[in-house]
């Protein structure tokens, strides 16, 4: 060690170089001058580069477009009755991973909704991935908001509407039903679907995490609320028509029934009737066979209600007139093999009393002197084996086959009733022709609609048939039951057998087609009743199907308020005249084969 060395300081006492606060100002300038920088461009990238992604997802998660429900169109019979309305209604839904944070109050919301909770809590898992989910749809005003006091988060409600039908099973048929979201799903709720449902309207709302609209953004679109429809259905006739089939069907023990009331001069359907019937305001409990309508959808062999239409083909023909003489003697005949009968022996009559006796045997000789085209063309004139045009969804239009096909015994057979197939309102709509001097419209289920005419039959030629049918209602012909008091009355049985696999059953369809007033026509009344059993068997369609058209047409000239036309008619309890034609063999009263 040198010596001579200086000693240093000791560390305490050594003097550091004074700070330059130039420097330091400079230092602190920079740093605030990279976060200026820094900040400046995450606004710019906030606000300009990347602002339409980050407000995409702010909208996701509070901007919603929600729809606005609309009112579904009223539905009314002629006279004004709602028919079909659609009442408020509210559903609860939820966010299913919200509503599982707080899973110790499904218990409490379970119980307010009226459901399982089990249940709930595994919906609730199953649809965890999703942010909606119905808990319960179509509640009461009232219940909802016990469900929403009780302040769950992810519980929210949805206002909709919801299908109420104030005649339930009588109107079940016609009206059809809607589905949980209103739309129509059968009948004419179906048919008219579009103009009754309107449109929705849409809107952009601001929700809350907790789902709650805080505020309406704005409207994208206007709703359209649907539009009304009022029908040409009587909810008056309507409900005569439903009771009395009723009563018929429960008395004969039936199967089932349908009843079509037209008004001639327009073509409305002022009644369709089928039983059994089901309730549309609770369709869960009811059976899709019951819910078809049967006087639209199913066809029935119409029997003896078609032989107006072979006598209106042979006296257009020109060989027969209505007195023209027919032999039926002795009651049967046989045709290639087959033996036809008769329920008497009615020995020789003339056309007029064919049709007042229902004779088989007498309608078979009558289509051997025509020729299948003949037939055929009357039948399709009067709309059979088509399309009636009433627009209900579903509608058959039977089966009438080409003349081609015809054989020796088609022709026998069709000439009566069978190898053919019609619906109950193609019966209503070829009477209805037939009443209207041989002009037909389509039969429409809209009042006031546009129901032009068309000429099918010589008005002359249609006179002399209604004349002929009014002798079926007299104490000699097949349907006395059929008479109302102080009116005129005409029409037709019929009494068919139930086709089966390969043959017949021995079972019935029971007909009967009427007119009223017959000398100022203004309904015509098809009553259709299958396998009618009880009451002591019986079956015939002037003992099970004509009481039910007397029974309600008089109660449907008192409502609408029709004249009587003869007060003084020899089968209505005034003086004993002889019927419009005198029969040529022995007269007997008979019922239809």
């Amino acid at each position: 060690m040198n010596p001579r060395a200086p000693t240093p300081p000791p560390m305490s006492t050594r003097r550091l170089p004074a700070p330059n606060p130039r420097k330091r100002l400079v230092l602190v300038l920079f740093v605030l001058g990279c976060v200026s920088v820094g900040l400046i461009a995450r606004a710019i990238d906030l606000q300009v580069i990347r602002k339409q992604f980050y407000q995409d997802q702010g909208d996701a998660r509070f901007l919603r477009e929600v729809p606005i429900p609309v009112s579904r169109g009223t539905i009314f019979d002629r006279n004004g009755v709602p028919l079909a309305v659609s009442t408020p209604v509210v559903s609860i839904w939820a966010n299913p991973s919200e509503l599982l944070d707080h899973a110790d109050q499904l218990p409490e919301l379970a119980k307010a909704l009226d459901v399982d909770a089990s249940e709930l809590g595994k919906r609730l898992k199953e649809h965890s991935d999703r942010e909606f989910v119905y808990l319960r749809r179509q509640m009461s005003p009232e219940a909802a908001d016990e469900v929403l006091k009780l302040g769950i988060p992810g519980v929210n409600s949805q206002r909709e509407y919801k299908r109420y039908y104030p005649s339930g099973a009588v109107t079940a048929h016609v009206l059809g039903f809607t589905n949980i979201d209103d739309r129509g799903q059968e009948g004419l709720e179906l048919a008219y679907d579009s103009w009754l449902a309107g449109k929705p309207g849409l809107k952009r709302v601001i929700r809350d995490r907790l789902g709650r609209t805080v505020e309406d953004v704005e409207q994208i679109r206007a709703p359209v609320p649907g539009h009304d429809l009022t029908l040409s259905i009587d909810s008056r006739l309507q409900y005569l028509a439903y009771t009395a089939l009723m009563q018929a069907i429960t008395k004969h023990t039936a199967t089932s029934g349908s009843m079509v009331i037209l008004d001639i001069a327009s073509g409305e359907i002022l009644a369709m009737v089928n039983v059994p019937s089901y309730n549309p305001n609770a369709i869960e409990g009811s059976e899709a066979a019951a819910r078809r309508n049967r006087a639209v959808t199913d066809v029935v062999e119409p029997g003896s209600t078609m032989k107006t239409f072979t006598v209106a083909a042979a006296l257009e023909s020109g060989k027969w007139t209505p007195t023209t003489p027919i032999d039926t003697t002795p009651g049967s005949l046989t045709l290639g093999g087959h033996v036809f009968k008769d329920t008497h022996n009615h020995g020789l009559i003339d056309v007029s009393h064919m049709i007042t006796y229902s004779s088989d045997v007498g309608a078979i000789k009558i289509s051997q002197t025509l020729s299948a085209e003949q037939m055929w063309d009357m039948l399709h004139r009067f709309g059979f084996g088509q399309s009636t045009g009433s627009g209900f969804p579903g509608e058959s239009t039977g089966y009438l086959p080409v003349p081609r096909k015809w054989g020796l015994l088609t022709k026998a057979n069709i000439s009566f009733g069978y190898g053919l197939n019609v619906t109950p309102l193609q019966l209503a709509q070829a009477y209805a022709a037939m009443a209207n001097d041989g002009r037909i419209r389509e039969p429409t289920f809209v009042k006031g609609a546009d129901n032009p005419l068309s000429d099918v039959l010589d008005p002359r030629i249609a006179h002399q048939v209604m004349q002929m049918l009014q002798t079926v209602v007299t104490p000699i012909g097949t349907a006395p039951d059929a008479a109302v008091s102080n009116y005129t009355v005409a029409g037709k049985t019929g009494t068919s057998h139930i086709a089966t696999g390969g043959g017949y059953a021995d079972k019935y369809f029971s007909l009967f087609a009427g007119v009223i007033p017959a000398a100022a026509p203004r309904l015509v009344g098809i009553v259709m009743i299958k396998d009618p059993g009880g009451h002591g068997g019986e079956y015939y369609g002037g003992l099970v199907a004509a009481p039910v058209f007397s029974e309600v047409m008089t109660g449907a000239m008192r409502l609408l308020d029709v004249p009587p036309d003869n007060v003084q008619r020899w089968y209505a309890g005034g003086p004993q005249t002889p019927p419009p034609a005198t029969p040529i063999g022995t007269i007997a009263r008979s019922r239809d084969p």
